[in-house]
């Protein structure tokens, strides 16, 4: 095991990288109660998605560990499963069956990415700027959707604003629905507000908040854990938590549920529904692509960010990700194994597979090598007999955890030179659009529009790289689709 894994040469030893993977795994393992919980919300059984995400978390871990050898853990992206239920699936209206199959192209757009000079290409044409401001807006969405969920926020519209309800344009002449309200679309008027604590839902999910925050303020181990786990304990008494644990919640009863998700994104209802639709064609490929990049520079962020001072990648390693094609550095290893990862959770049922940047953590107590990935991958397969606690975790109890996961996210805002306003103007339309136009693929593209804008104003357009023109102007032909249909 020394030898294989090399940890003479890494200066660690076998003890130091259980205790890391330990660490990592606590650190993370809020997500296995925060992806079945935002995932079913498309309909998706909660019961097969913690399956699928714990197929698919092993089996990208291992693979980071047995073939990068770096101490990286994986499992479904928060931010990119709040883009697949929220922004694909409710916004943009695909079928989770579709979502899936979108996902699948991803992990294989990803892995042909990877291995080819495409990476390189990408790598140079996007600009820090955007990138950052792409990881610091998801983290701004997460946030909001954390807000959100825990009922801290009420909206208020006056007639006059009303745009249509049920999906048809609203009249003031109208006043009784046969079927009922089912969906109301309201305009600029709209006044969001701060909402009355009387809820006990509402007061359960500031409980936790506050509670979240002083952990992670006093570096509490696995606190976003503890955050989950201690505010359902707190929403017994408050008639919060439901403590019933149905049979139908059993491990047995999961793995059936599974065949509901398993290959679904290759059934007529996904990959066989996901190209009927001529108008859709562009839609479908500004959604893969916008899954591609959030994911890729996700994880490249995650990898340099805290490998480069820990010296798990050198130097050495950067200039052949960004120069050699193929797989000849742990970098381009490791970028493979979460294309891998994604690649299989689509075919199991669950979101984009990404690097996990608490796996920081077990970096902080001395992980070095992939043994600390396989620790982590071992624990995840072991959890997979915690999914009758699915049922009792409150949406209140979830809440907090998105908030925190946001503000960390939000990190790389510091990194923006906010100062000069050419460089301000992009990041800020493509982290705030995000967040407000409640789509993640509108972010990115305003970003994209603003910076071709701002460096054509300033007559530094030559300076673009021909693929953001490109982007830019399939998102623009995109929304004119839209307009017009």
């Amino acid at each position: 095991m020394s030898k294989f894994f090399d940890l003479e040469k890494n200066g660690t030893t076998v003890s130091t990288e259980v205790v890391a993977g330990i660490t990592t795994f606590f650190a993370m393992s809020y997500i296995l109660f925060l992806n079945p919980e935002i995932l079913s919300q498309t309909g998706m059984p909660a019961q097969a998605v913690f399956l699928a995400l714990i197929i698919a978390s092993v089996t990208g871990t291992l693979v980071m560990g047995l073939f990068a050898n770096v101490p990286y853990a994986l499992a479904p992206g928060v931010g990119l499963q709040a883009f697949f239920t929220y922004t694909v699936v409710m916004s943009l209206g695909f079928t989770w069956q579709e979502g899936l199959a979108l996902v699948f192209f991803c992990g294989v757009i990803n892995i042909i990415i990877t291995i080819t000079k495409i990476r390189k290409m990408l790598i140079t044409a996007i600009p820090d700027t955007i990138q950052l401001a792409i990881s610091g807006g998801i983290g701004v969405f997460i946030a909001y959707l954390g807000l959100k969920n825990a009922n801290l926020l009420q909206f208020s519209s006056d007639s006059s604003n009303l745009v249509s309800i049920n999906n048809q344009v609203y009249s003031t002449a109208a006043t009784h629905f046969a079927h009922g309200v089912t969906s109301v679309v309201t305009g600029g008027g709209i006044t969001p507000a701060l909402t009355t604590f009387n809820n006990p839902s509402v007061n359960l999910a500031l409980i936790g908040i506050v509670l979240t925050v002083i952990l992670q303020i006093k570096k509490v181990p696995a606190s976003i854990l503890i955050g989950i786990i201690v505010t359902t304990l707190i929403g017994i008494p408050m008639g919060v938590t439901n403590l019933h644990i149905s049979s139908a919640n059993s491990l047995v009863n999961s793995i059936a549920a599974l065949k509901t998700t398993f290959l679904a994104a290759f059934s007529s209802e996904g990959m066989g529904a996901l190209f009927t639709s001529g108008h859709r064609l562009i839609l479908v490929f500004m959604t893969i692509l916008s899954f591609s990049l959030s994911d890729i520079f996700d994880s490249l962020g995650t990898f340099i960010g805290t490998g480069r001072r820990t010296g798990i990648f050198s130097a050495e390693d950067e200039r052949e990700l960004e120069d050699k094609p193929g797989l000849s550095s742990k970098l381009d290893r490791a970028l493979f194994a979460d294309s891998i990862a994604t690649g299989v959770g689509s075919l199991f049922g669950t979101s984009n597979i990404t690097t996990y940047v608490e796996s920081s953590a077990g970096i902080g107590a001395g992980g070095r090598t992939g043994l600390t990935s396989v620790v982590v991958a071992i624990l995840f397969l072991l959890s997979s007999f915690a999914s009758p606690l699915l049922s009792v975790i409150p949406d209140a109890a979830i809440a907090p955890a998105l908030i925190i996961v946001g503000i960390m996210m939000m990190s790389s805002f510091q990194k923006i030179n906010w100062s000069n306003f050419n460089e301000a103007v992009p990041a800020f339309m493509a982290s705030i659009f995000m967040a407000f136009s409640y789509n993640i693929t509108y972010g990115i593209a305003a970003g994209f529009i603003f910076y071709c804008l701002v460096k054509t104003i300033t007559g530094e357009a030559k300076q673009v790289h021909p693929l953001i023109w490109i982007v830019s102007a399939l998102f623009i032909l995109n929304f004119t689709v839209l307009a017009i249909a």
